[in-house]
């Protein structure tokens, strides 16, 4: 589904990430973990046409995207959540999730500007299929708060849900479990699994949660200064000398 190769990129001569190779196939969850400041999230933003490689190439169901902007990468069926959470705080629970639709309107400015049938219909149903969206994640009793008003873990399930509701075939998760306490985790790791097999989709994820990461992926890589120091399944990733002296340390 999704194929990295000798991915790169420059910051004024400093290489933030150097020739990585990376695949993730249909129905696979992927983790990419490492130390702060390792590269993890920039490779995010490569991917989805935030910053533009220096060199390599990115591949996702066999065309290249590199260069792509981001809402057309969004087009191609990449969605992501952020490491720091990026809502429209202003706005209601409801009116984020709709928000992700837009790409995929059918109705013209006109129909919008004189509120056509075609307009009502379209945006009926775009109210109903998140309101659905929303009943799965148990929010939709808050779809008329505003999104700032939102318990933190709320609000990194609203951002799945916004992410969702973009119909991503590959879905970028930036640190889910930030500032979640040791329940809400192991909650989210039925998530993921259930999205995962619900959605029919493929995920990628960055996290610093050891027990969430080795708990759900299929296979993890690792990053050092932003080159790729082991890859493998979540055993060979947590005995590899390698990994355990860049980041999990002896106890892991």
């Amino acid at each position: 589904m999704l194929n990295v190769e000798n991915l790169s990129i420059e910051f004024g001569g400093l290489k933030a990430v150097s020739g990585l190779d990376l695949t993730v196939n249909a129905g696979e969850i992927v983790g990419l973990i490492g130390p702060n400041g390792a590269g993890k999230t920039t490779v995010f933003n490569m991917l989805t046409g935030v910053y533009n490689p220096t060199d390599g190439k990115i591949s996702y169901l066999g065309e290249t995207i590199n260069g792509l902007k981001p809402y057309n990468i969004t087009k191609k069926k990449i969605a992501r959540t952020f490491q720091n959470i990026r809502l429209f705080s202003n706005l209601t629970v409801l009116d984020n999730v709709k928000i992700s639709f837009n790409y995929r309107v059918k109705y013209s400015l006109i129909d919008s500007i004189v509120r056509t049938p075609r307009f009502k219909k379209e945006e009926e149903d775009i109210t109903n299929r998140s309101i659905e969206l929303l009943k799965v994640f148990s929010l939709d009793s808050k779809k008329d708060s505003l999104a700032k008003n939102l318990p933190y873990g709320e609000q990194r399930k609203l951002e799945i849900v916004r992410a969702l509701a973009a119909k991503p075939s590959l879905l970028l998760l930036d640190e889910p479990a930030a500032g979640m306490n040791p329940q809400e985790t192991v909650d989210l790791m039925s998530l993921i699994n259930w999205i995962k097999e619900e959605f029919h989709i493929s995920i990628l994820l960055i996290e610093h949660d050891m027990k969430l990461v080795m708990g759900i992926c299929d296979k993890i890589a690792v990053l050092d200064y932003g080159k790729k120091i082991a890859e493998g399944t979540p055993i060979q990733i947590k005995n590899n000398p390698k990994v355990i002296e860049a980041y999990l340390g002896e106890g892991a």
